[in-house]
């Protein structure tokens, strides 16, 4: 069994998920096959993604029991609103096949809708309904953050964000840390850039291990749970190899100083073009 952690509802959370955002819905349903032999028990999908349903064949045709599966998938952001999160749901857990998902996030703030309350208290209902056992966010900043915990009781289980070496998000992180919200990583390579760094080239060949390995460890030993993405099985399985080994405290030094380095990875996130929330 890899490691886990409890969040601040009691629910423990596998801390490497597989994700599969870009993985075309023809491929999904072998590739999550792939990850569960691996090892992998926390799949990360969504709405947008496009794949719940082929996420859902593969959990059901693998054998495992449903408890031992944990599934995240997040709200298309379009379907903001109380009813329509209700709705939208239940969709999901059709195309899952599962009458409960682990973690339901609410993808992208939308501000143009202006109805991510609406969508929150929703959640709190299906939560204590029973058909989501935690409730959490996506790509929101401090200010986000703040605006919510000013209307709502209910701290969010996690945030997804972009986070990389390249772009570490301290100020969030440090908000997360002092109220109890678990930080998951999208893109937690840089989508790739970051495995051409120097550093960690250097560094990954003193732990005699992959780039991508080391900045799995790095994310691991933040206490992130990091999603890596993957449609190539030797590097599903690879991904997945980073509980045999220990960063010392200077080489995260070194890790952390890349943060913003003009001549590192840039941030790729997806969400550039979209008009930021400010509350």
């Amino acid at each position: 069994m890899h490691p886990t952690i409890r969040m601040n509802n009691g629910i423990e959370i596998p801390q490497v998920g597989f994700g599969v955002y870009q993985i075309p819905a023809s491929r999904t349903t072998e590739m999550v096959r792939v990850a569960l032999d691996a090892g992998y028990r926390h799949v990360d999908t969504a709405q947008v993604y496009g794949n719940e349903a082929e996420v859902g064949t593969a959990i059901a045709e693998s054998g495992l029991p449903r408890e031992d599966v944990f599934i995240t998938t997040k709200l298309n952001p379009q379907h903001h609103g109380y009813d329509s999160t209700s709705k939208e749901l239940e969709e999901s857990l059709r195309k899952l096949r599962t009458s409960y998902v682990d973690l339901y996030l609410l993808h992208w703030p939308s501000p143009g809708k202006d109805r991510y309350l609406e969508s929150w208290r929703a959640c709190e209902d299906l939560f204590a309904q029973g058909k989501v056992r935690s409730i959490g966010v996506s790509n929101l900043t401090v200010a986000n953050l703040a605006w919510l915990a000013e209307r709502s009781a209910t701290v969010p289980a996690v945030n997804q964000v972009e986070l990389h070496p390249n772009f570490q998000q301290d100020d969030l992180l440090r908000y997360h840390y002092s109220h109890g919200i678990i930080t998951q990583a999208w893109g937690p390579l840089a989508l790739g850039n970051s495995l051409s760094d120097p550093t960690l080239q250097g560094l990954a060949e003193k732990y005699r291990k992959t780039p991508a390995q080391l900045i799995l460890r790095w994310h691991i030993q933040l206490g992130n749970i990091p999603l890596p993405k993957s449609a190539t099985p030797s590097r599903i399985r690879e991904n997945l190899a980073v509980f045999d080994f220990r960063i010392d405290a200077d080489d995260m030094g070194r890790i952390t100083a890349l943060d913003g380095d003009p001549n590192g990875a840039p941030s790729r996130t997806m969400g550039a073009s979209l008009p930021r929330w400010q509350p």
